[in-house]
């Protein structure tokens, strides 16, 4: 998970291909639902509001708050440098990420819930990317 790594990604399918190909961009999409306008991610085929079927695309300004954090320090298998922060980001348009905290010391003390960030990128060999986020400002 970190950038010197190389990181196990799921296939493009038919239900993410429109968000991977965002990413060779640097654009972050989520959907949306067309009968009630719920915003959500990951990819699914149905809204998680309302159970319609009818979704579409929409992009995210990338600003989000940490809602909860974890220094990893225990690499899940050879190969991934530690430590890392990993963050849940609760974007400003709603939906929840699970994803890296770059730009700042992987310690407890680096951020703090509440701390807000904003969208980076981590460039992958394929030309897909991963959104991570980055703390605004100082951290």
């Amino acid at each position: 998970m970190t950038p010197e790594t190389d990181t196990y990604l799921p296939p493009s399918d038919e239900l993410s291909a429109p968000w991977w190909d965002a990413t060779r961009e640097h654009r972050l999409l989520l959907q949306q639902c067309t009968a009630c306008g719920h915003r959500q991610h990951h990819p699914r085929y149905v809204c998680t509001r309302c159970g319609a079927t009818d979704l579409g695309w929409t992009p995210s300004a990338g600003n989000g708050v940490v809602d909860t954090f974890t220094v990893v320090h225990r690499a899940p298998r050879a190969g991934v440098e530690t430590p890392y922060l990993v963050a849940r980001v609760r974007l400003d348009e709603g939906p929840v990420l699970l994803t890296n905290l770059v730009e700042v010391e992987p310690r407890d003390d680096a951020v703090s819930i509440g701390t807000r960030v904003t969208l980076s990128w981590r460039d992958l060999p394929d030309g897909r990317a991963l959104p991570v986020f980055a703390p605004e400002g100082d951290a």
